[in-house]
């Protein structure tokens, strides 16, 4: 399976993502929506970047249950309830991402949405990733 990121020059460079992601392989791998759960249902963190890294754990870890690393995620969509907090907190968000994924960045949109299904949460993830 292989990756390969795609960042045309004529497009403005990418900072924290990838404009765009191929990838060839065998397993495509669709990730749920992840929010900052803990494992008894309850939003945890008081913070934007707290539930950020708490989703972020969350989705990294049923990609991990399904055979996949963080090299593998080709698209990955931020829906968060504050897009102004999400991009003040960018540089914080951008050390928790290299700190669990690395320096490899997929596809990825932020959202802003009134509200998730958990009321407590601020930003939810949900990702594709392409398996061997």
């Amino acid at each position: 399976m292989t990756l390969h990121r795609v960042n045309p020059p004529e497009l403005s460079p990418p900072t924290g993502f990838s404009h765009a992601v191929t990838a060839t392989g065998r397993t495509l791998v669709l990730l749920a929506g992840q929010t900052a759960l803990d494992g008894s249902g309850k939003i945890v963190g008081d913070t934007l970047p707290d539930q950020f890294e708490r989703a972020l754990t969350n989705l990294l870890t049923a990609l991990r249950a399904a055979g996949g690393t963080p090299a593998d995620l080709a698209r990955l969509t931020v829906h968060t309830t504050d897009v102004a907090a999400y991009r003040a907190h960018a540089p914080e968000l951008g050390r928790v991402w290299r700190a669990l994924a690395g320096r490899d960045y997929p596809a990825m949109a932020v959202i802003g949405i009134t509200r998730l299904w958990d009321e407590e949460a601020m930003v939810e993830l949900d990702g594709l990733a392409m398996l061997p």
